[in-house]
């Protein structure tokens, strides 16, 4: 197939991952702006891309790009796209998006315009003046930037964050992108005992040991784009027996412990679903009890906080606790993600390293302590 142009969408924060991550599948990048990697590559990569993407929240085909200072040049600009290059006779085509920092600012009047340029297109090519739209769905996607207009059509479907291993979460779940993002700056080694000992649902722990074992996040799961008839079957099955085929031995070591004993219980079922009970030890503690037991560590963590959990006052005592207690564990490094603007300073430290991410809409920062100090 010929190559195509597309855009992996992600939180803010993670658009550097998942660049690295396009590069290491082979794409070719064309640009990058918050929650969005633009890029190259051939349509037949479709299934290996979303089985593959860890960090990405969708993979959309770019159908074109056209100017949409007001709405009349959106229209003919959405008329003029081949979306009968994608779209059947008889497909559905719903539309949703978003408009940022442009003119047209009523996102139902954006769905009308480019939903009726796109029929007005598609009856054009199939000779109909009333497209039925009872066969396969074809979400369209708009994002209008700066008065700039970008059509696209999603290949996902249920959000990639989404890999099936968590049908039941603890209450205030971190998504699965993010607890990738984490684990991966975090730098998780066969040598290095994974903790987290605040593990909610057990993801970061089972995000750790799927990037160790190096397993695809999406091999379990299914996508919209199976639907699409011009994108071969064989293609998934190709693409899901070189995942299978890609999963490493590792010595890597994790332990996901909660003070919750209905949070083991969820975690435990999500790390078996997960395929990853052979690397992760789940079990109920206390954070502020926890050991080295004299090997080298990591704690990577998402402590409750004001806005997720428990009351602004309570999350304030225990980090000022974690400060107090995580400094008597000899050299491990710790990570913590929270959206508490004074963290260090209840924390007791100045970070070595603070980055920027979010949890949905949730804006937080993630605290990074290499060198543990008594």
């Amino acid at each position: 197939m010929e190559k195509q142009t597309f855009i992996a969408t992600c939180l803010f924060g993670l658009e550097k991952l998942v660049g690295e991550e396009l590069d290491a599948l082979g794409c070719t990048r064309l640009g990058t702006i918050d929650g969005r990697v633009r890029f190259e590559a051939p349509a037949s990569e479709i299934p290996w891309l979303n089985i593959n993407l860890r960090y990405a929240e969708r993979l959309l085909i770019e159908v074109g790009r056209c100017p949409a200072p007001d709405f009349d040049t959106l229209f003919e600009g959405a008329r003029s796209m081949p979306w009968e290059d994608y779209i059947g006779r008889n497909d559905q085509f719903p539309v949703k998006g978003h408009s940022i920092k442009s003119r047209l600012v009523s996102l139902p009047d954006c769905q009308r315009i480019i939903k009726k340029a796109a029929a007005k297109r598609l009856g054009g090519a199939y000779g109909l003046e009333y497209l039925p739209e009872a066969g396969v769905k074809y979400q369209i996607e708009f994002f209008i930037f700066k008065d700039e207009a970008s059509l696209m059509i999603d290949t996902s479907g249920t959000p990639l964050h989404k890999r099936g291993y968590r049908p039941v979460s603890t209450e205030a779940p971190l998504r699965e992108t993010l607890a990738a993002a984490m684990a991966k700056i975090a730098r998780p080694r066969e040598n290095v005992l994974f903790r987290d000992p605040m593990c909610g649902s057990g993801t970061i722990a089972i995000e750790a040991a799927m990037i160790m074992t190096n397993t695809a996040p999406g091999i379990n799961r299914g996508f919209a784009a199976e639907e699409f008839p011009w994108l071969d079957g064989k293609l998934w099955d190709d693409a899901r027996d070189r995942a299978l085929d890609a999963i490493a031995e590792t010595e890597f070591e994790a332990y996901a412990s909660d003070i919750s004993p209905e949070a083991v219980k969820i975690a435990t079922e999500n790390v078996r679903r997960a395929g990853m009970a052979k690397h992760i030890k789940v079990f109920a503690e206390d954070a502020l009890k926890i050991k080295t037991e004299g090997r080298r560590g990591t704690i990577v963590c998402n402590p409750p906080y004001g806005e997720r959990l428990s009351t602004v006052k309570e999350a304030e005592q225990l980090y000022r606790a974690m400060g107090r207690h995580f400094a008597t564990l000899d050299s491990w490094q710790i990570y913590v993600l929270t959206s508490d603007d004074y963290f260090e300073r209840l924390y007791g430290r100045r970070a070595d390293a603070v980055r920027r991410l979010y949890n949905g809409m949730i804006r937080c920062n993630y605290y990074q302590f290499f060198k543990n100090r008594h």
